[in-house]
């Protein structure tokens, strides 16, 4: 993602970011360039064949991205060959409730009132608005971590590949609610925000019926004392990729999904939607991008076994049954029982652009 320092919203700034995993990343590799309100050359001139698509932030969020001028957005969504991919909240709803719980509760707003924040509403109101936009503009769209049941009606049940306007859901909105802010306090906030059971009961059901077409991870690997703090000064953001699939088959095992649609939704399905050339199925020709499972293998999941440099987990304590032995990144054994093979780097992913 291009929220980083320095931010990727230049041609440069993407080729920086793939001459450095070209020399250092152990797992394949590929970088959004994002936009900003005044950077609409360097997206027209981008190749889209080396960058999956152009990051839009449609809400403020980590790394100060937004774009809120309508005259760029037209132009991002009537003139960019790509896939655009939206962080889709509402600033003027997020800028309202925020005023609101200040008001409240003085500049000590407690955790539990993120989803207050980046409520619902902040969520519909923005999805709609780039929803009817790109249907508008003929854009290819894709809403990045949909959080809300009201965002469902926005979406179709077709086959990926004959959708120009897909979603996506991340394991933490299927996994917790905001009952967990209790618990859990700063290490499940997120941009958008973990939401109601019923949000996550209709975001687990909208896969299951196609509305919602891929299952991804939003990483934010912001270490602990940036994690601490209220609603408004915590970091938002967690680690995730290193227990997703683990967490999803968790799923499985609890009769949530099945173990083919859990491969489906985290292997198949985001190869078509992004295009990426020969990955994400197990064919010959392709790539042997694999995952070793160990079922049945129960395990308590705690901060030290986190391979990121954040050095915790928002599962921390969590039992797990299904164990990540190994990993194969093109035909190299690149992880195995805890440690990492750097010794290999990935590779930068190509896109198929139809």
């Amino acid at each position: 993602m291009p929220n980083t320092n320095p931010q990727t919203g230049t041609i440069e700034a993407v080729k920086a970011k793939q001459l450095r995993a070209a020399e250092v990343s152990v797992a394949n590799y590929a970088f959004f360039i994002g936009a900003t309100n005044d950077n609409i050359d360097q997206l027209l001139a981008c190749d889209y064949t080396e960058v999956p698509g152009v990051k839009l932030f449609l809400g403020s969020s980590t790394g100060n991205m937004l774009v809120d001028r309508e005259a760029m957005l037209d132009r991002i969504f009537t003139e960019v060959p790509a896939m655009i991919a939206v962080h889709s909240e509402d600033e003027a709803v997020i800028r309202r409730n925020r005023e609101a719980m200040v008001a409240k509760y003085g500049d000590d707003v407690p955790v539990a009132e993120h989803p207050a924040i980046r409520s619902s509403e902040a969520c519909y109101v923005s999805t709609a608005k780039a929803v009817e936009r790109a249907r508008r503009c003929g854009s290819r769209l894709h809403v990045l971590h949909v959080s809300t049941a009201a965002e469902m009606a926005l979406f179709s049940s077709e086959d990926i590949e004959n959708k120009k306007i897909t979603s996506e859901v991340c394991v933490h909105h299927l996994w917790w609610t905001d009952n967990d802010y209790a618990r859990l306090g700063t290490r499940i906030k997120w941009n958008p925000a973990i939401k109601t059971e019923a949000d996550r009961n209709a975001l687990r059901q909208s896969l299951i019926d196609g509305k919602i077409d891929i299952v991804a991870t939003d990483h934010a690997p912001h270490l602990l004392s940036e994690k601490q703090g209220t609603a408004l000064t915590a970091a938002s953001g967690g680690p995730f990729v290193q227990y997703s699939l683990p967490a999803m088959m968790e799923l499985a095992d609890q009769g949530v999904f099945t173990l083919e649609m859990v491969v489906e939704k985290m292997s198949h399905a985001p190869a078509r939607l992004f295009g990426v050339e020969g990955r994400g199925y197990i064919r010959p020709g392709y790539y042997a991008d694999l995952a070793i499972v160990r079922p049945g293998d129960d395990y308590t999941v705690t901060d030290a076994d986190v391979i990121s440099r954040c050095a915790w987990t928002p599962l921390d304590g969590t039992i797990l049954h299904n164990r990540v032995v190994s990993t194969y990144v093109n035909g190299h054994r690149a992880y195995h029982q805890g440690v990492v093979d750097e010794t290999k780097c990935g590779r930068l992913l190509k896109f198929n652009k139809k």
